[in-house]
């Protein structure tokens, strides 16, 4: 387990929820929980972050949701990735990918 959970890169939660989404409809703990899992337990996404960007998202149109039971028979609500919130993914991941690239550059010192 890691000691110091590593901070959510601003912009990034949007990203990594899309992504998680993109495996299947999900409940918000399991979102949690499942980037929590991927990232090695290095990332933390809380309940006061996590829910109001759902709820921004769903907003925009990128995730739709509703209540069903959980395999344990709880009431929750599930989220899943819409069309729109698929080409936000794409348009996102590779905003992502060239923001990487271009720190990593800096980091390295590289002019090229």
């Amino acid at each position: 387990m890691h000691p110091d959970p590593t901070p959510l890169l601003a912009g990034t939660l949007d990203l990594l929820i899309l992504k998680t989404l993109s495996v299947g409809p999900m409940h918000g703990y399991g979102i949690a929980q499942h980037i929590h899992r991927l990232s090695r337990e290095a990332l933390r996404v809380e309940e006061g972050s996590l829910y109001p960007a759902l709820q921004r998202m769903q907003v925009k149109g990128w995730v739709g949701s509703e209540t069903k039971r959980t395999p344990t028979g709880r009431r929750a609500r599930y989220y899943r990735l819409t069309a729109l919130g698929r080409r936000q993914l794409a348009s996102e991941a590779s905003a992502f990918q060239r923001s990487v690239a271009a720190t990593t550059r800096v980091l390295r010192g590289a002019e090229s």
